[in-house]
């Protein structure tokens, strides 16, 4: 099997104390940046800014005053450009010595836009949406282009996830289990708990969630929950589509997927080894094309290694450690004992490539196609 082949069928998931990450902070739309190349921010540090235009609604004022369309400018109150307020009177028109009046209100506040003499409406547009984007981790600023990107860059532990939920946030780590099987239960969770991206174990129960969401946790970052407790949390079952957009308030990140599973040794410990340190946390999620996934950053302040240094994935071989993303034993870490080169006979009749890989937890060893394993890059 080549090289190219063997990349193919092996996404890397990475778990790893020593990663060059870079990440890139982009406007909408061209707006204002804050920083320079070179300069240290923190995670919560403003880098960009910008301002969308407001909606637009529209006032049909020649329905409301019962006049023509090319009455409608002689009766504004208001030209185009000028601001408005909610509810404020824009139109206004007297018929009959006054003994008739009508008049059109502002129905946001914003600006008026528009005044057509052939529609006879009027459109407002609101005040601009204010869009600001921060570092997300702490690092150093090595680019920026224009007025609308900046990326940075740190190094330091890099842990990813298999399903997550809920935006950015940043805090300290603090561990709520002694054991990557432990049941990540409601008690464990207390004032101090708020501001911090928590990590468990094992599963992480609704109740756990809705604790964590209630004193303000920043994050939950555990091994799996139950496919009920995620919707229940999120208050609709969970799309297909590109997660991370949920307004939460504590974003999720699971290590492992869901059911029981317990959060994965080295991954447990890789936290653990840096109880209280600050911390970054995404649950934004994409399978498909374009793979994003859910991640836990751990910055190293000062840290020097070079590139030779950094942990990265190569593709399968024998003792690499792996995670099956197939039924029926999804979810489970392994390592592979065997690569065998012909083409074997699965279930469904076809003739595949496969990996023998040992279960982690029972020491079984199975044929799994290569196609159903993902590298654990640590």
């Amino acid at each position: 099997m080549t090289a190219a082949t063997t990349h193919g069928y092996t996404p890397g998931l990475r778990v790893t104390e020593r990663a060059l990450i870079r990440r890139v902070r982009r406007l909408p739309l061209p707006g204002h940046v804050h920083v320079q190349v070179g300069h240290e921010v923190t995670a919560e540090q403003l880098v960009a800014s910008t301002e969308l235009p407001g909606n637009v609604v529209n006032v049909n004022v020649a329905h409301e005053l019962s006049i023509t369309p090319e009455d409608v400018p002689a009766l504004m109150l208001e030209g185009e450009g000028e601001p408005v307020e909610a509810r404020q009177i824009i139109a206004e028109s007297r018929a009959f010595w006054g003994l008739f009046h009508s008049i059109a209100r502002a129905p946001i506040t914003g600006t008026v836009e528009t005044i057509s003499d052939v529609t006879g409406q009027v459109l407002v547009r609101g005040r601009p949406i204010s869009v600001e984007i921060d570092a997300y981790i702490d690092a150093t600023v090595v680019v920026v282009q224009g007025d609308e990107t900046v990326v940075v860059e740190t190094r330091g532990a890099l842990a990813q996830g298999i399903l997550g939920v809920g935006g950015e946030a940043h805090g300290r780590l603090k561990m709520l289990c002694s054991e990557p099987d432990e049941l990540c239960q409601a008690e464990l969770i207390e004032d101090a708990c708020r501001d911090c991206i928590l990590v468990g174990g094992g599963r992480v129960t609704l109740e756990t969630l809705q604790a964590a969401a209630e004193v303000g946790a920043a994050g939950v970052v555990t091994g799996a929950i139950d496919d009920t407790d995620l919707d229940e949390f999120l208050g609709a079952p969970l799309g297909v589509a590109i997660t991370g957009q949920e307004n939460l308030g504590t974003s999720l990140v699971l290590t492992e997927g869901f059911g029981d599973t317990p959060m994965r040794r080295r991954t447990f410990e890789l936290l653990a080894e840096r109880d209280g340190r600050r911390a970054s946390v995404n649950g934004a999620t994409q399978i498909r094309a374009g793979v994003i996934r859910p991640e836990v950053i751990v910055p190293e302040p000062g840290a020097t290694w070079d590139a030779a240094e950094e942990q990265a994935g190569g593709g399968l071989a024998v003792g690499s450690p792996v995670r099956l993303i197939r039924r029926p034993h999804f979810g489970l870490p392994a390592e592979i004992t065997e690569l065998p080169e012909r083409l074997e006979a699965i279930p469904t009749e076809a003739e595949v490539r496969v990996a023998r890989v040992r279960l982690e937890d029972t020491g079984e060893v199975v044929a799994v196609p290569r196609a159903n394993l993902e590298i654990i890059v640590q």
